[in-house]
């Protein structure tokens, strides 16, 4: 049975998490959107690190060439948000990431966004639901993969490099680049790694990254910065001398900083005025100074900006 929560639909490997219900669950989509009058559509479909994320996200793309969509395959394991952006910036009504973010190895899933960018709500993920249980799960059509990029109902594509510079282009890079920051990054096993260590290195930080190679069981660890994952960075930051340390969860659209004194600074993305009640053990004029130091701008002015 697929039941979506919050965060999209998840479910153990082999268990619910099988190819029959990644079909079934992309062919409710696809009964939706002609329901919508979006029949024949592109979608932005992506995968993150984990076990058979690449493959079904081609299982994936065979049942949305079946129904006659077309799907931009983002061609390498990608973060979460640069899904969504590809999404909002080139106008289209659906997306779909193959990941279960945060979640023990044992998991996979499948996260569904709709037009700008937007994690499909539970008014989405219900209408979707409700296409499933009328499909007959034998019926279900497909087109095998490399027939369906040969004709060109699949491309594939990275928009990583027009996404790293939407980021870039919102921070100041001299201020950064002035600062002369030594970064540790840890992307848990995950996806980050490329884009963060991009976006960093081009504002000249001298970068030192761990945890980076391919591991689907994520070092036998929860793919997810909180206090206690976080302890080799912590450590790492101080015997390394870094001015902070940046960990992101498994499809990196979760963040944790580490600063130079070993503290974790929590929700950083939040309202800094009102930061020092939200950032856990962080000293808010320490953070606020390496906020700015970061963005060449006060956190008031910075919220000025969303």
């Amino acid at each position: 049975m697929i039941k979506f929560g919050t965060g999209g639909w998840r479910a153990v490997i082999a268990e619910d998490f099988t190819k029959d219900n990644l079909r079934l669950l992309t062919a409710g989509l696809c009964r939706l959107m002609e329901k919508e009058g979006h029949a024949g559509e592109e979608l932005c479909v992506g995968y993150d690190r984990r076990f058979l994320s690449k493959e079904s996200a081609h299982w994936i793309a065979e049942v949305l060439a079946g129904y006659g969509f077309h799907t931009l395959m983002v061609d390498r394991s990608s973060p979460t948000p640069l899904i969504m952006y590809v999404v909002k910036t080139r106008g289209l009504s659906y997306g779909m990431m193959v990941t279960a973010s945060h979640n023990p190895a044992i998991y996979n899933g499948v996260k569904i966004f709709t037009a700008g960018g937007r994690d499909a709500d539970l008014s989405v993920t219900a209408k979707i639901e409700e296409q499933i249980a009328g499909i007959d799960s034998a019926a279900i059509p497909s087109v095998r993969y490399e027939e369906a990029l040969a004709r060109g109902l699949v491309r594939e594509d990275n928009p990583a490099n027009d996404y790293i510079d939407s980021i870039l282009a919102l921070v100041d890079t001299e201020a950064i680049k002035r600062a002369r920051l030594r970064i540790a990054l840890d992307p848990m096993y995950g996806v980050s790694q490329t884009c963060l260590r991009t976006i960093l290195m081009t504002c000249r930080c001298d970068v030192e990254v761990i945890h980076d190679r391919h591991d689907t069981l994520f070092g036998g660890k929860l793919p997810a910065p909180n206090a206690a994952t976080l302890i080799p960075l912590s450590n790492f930051v101080l015997d390394s001398g870094c001015d902070l340390g940046v960990a992101t969860d498994g499809d990196a659209d979760r963040l944790g900083v580490i600063d130079a004194a070993k503290r974790l600074l929590r929700d950083p993305s939040l309202k800094i005025g009102e930061i020092g009640e939200k950032v856990g053990y962080a000293d808010t004029a320490h953070f606020a100074r390496v906020f700015k130091k970061l963005t060449g701008m006060s956190a008031n002015e910075y919220r000025n900006t969303l």
